[in-house]
């Protein structure tokens, strides 16, 4: 009879014959070979915060442009929910003095916990230029004015995809999925304009608290950070 387990059985001996070890274990050491150095930049200069947030952010966000970051408005948006957090990357498509703009589900996971809480953090890691921003503070439905104004600037594909995806919920394959796709180009075939949905909106995170972290060498990095404290930016560096 064929042994189902991987002991085998001698007499009142038991053999245990260990599993092989796994060949994609990374150890620290491998972690260690991924280390860069920084110093592409001169000391950050707290003097150039002083007239706010906006200025800096703007030229870093070009920069990074030119640097060769692939959409350097991607932003880690981090929500909280039931003490829990969560983060996942979605497109920064504005910001102003009044703070950074993003469009999704509002029925999505990140939606529901963004009603919840109202608060949250978004971070735009510019690896290559070796700098990034973080964000905090209140993050607020924009009005359906605004959001439909920016919805008629999408892609018709996009708007389709709106449609077509109950963000976050679960699918049974990919064909359903496709389906879902299919069957609303079929539906809105004949409209000359894709009416926005319901589900689908605009939020706007007016800061609090901007962090400009700029990579030093020897891990010394830079980090300055912009507080608002009664309607006006205070600014302190930070130790890295």
């Amino acid at each position: 009879m064929e042994e189902s387990a991987p002991d085998r059985v001698a007499g009142d001996d038991v053999v245990v014959v260990a599993p092989e070890a796994p060949t994609d274990v990374l150890e620290p050491t491998d972690f260690d070979t991924m280390r860069v150095g920084y110093g592409l930049h001169e000391r950050l200069d707290v003097a150039d915060l002083h007239g706010g947030w906006l200025p800096l952010f703007t030229d870093w966000l070009d920069e990074a442009g030119r640097r060769g970051v692939r959409e350097p408005n991607a932003m880690v948006l981090g929500t909280v929910a039931d003490g829990r957090p969560s983060t996942r990357t979605v497109l920064c498509k504005g910001a102003d003095e009044e703070g950074v703009t993003f469009f999704t589900t509002t029925t999505s996971r990140k939606g529901a916990q963004l009603a919840a809480s109202g608060f949250a953090s978004v971070t735009f890691p510019w690896l290559v230029a070796e700098r990034q921003v973080h964000m905090e503070g209140p993050c607020h439905r924009m009005s359906r004015v605004d959001s439909l104004a920016y919805w008629r600037t999408r892609p018709r594909g996009s708007q389709v995809a709106a449609w077509a995806s109950e963000q976050s919920r679960q699918v049974g394959s990919v064909a359903e999925l496709e389906a879902r796709f299919a069957e609303a180009e079929r539906r809105f075939a004949g409209y000359e304009e894709i009416p926005m949905p319901d589900r689908w909106g605009g939020y706007r995170l007016e800061p609090e608290r901007v962090e400009f972290w700029q990579g030093g060498r020897d891990r010394f990095h830079d980090r300055v950070e912009c507080r608002l404290d009664g309607g006006r930016w205070a600014v302190a560096r930070l130790q890295p």
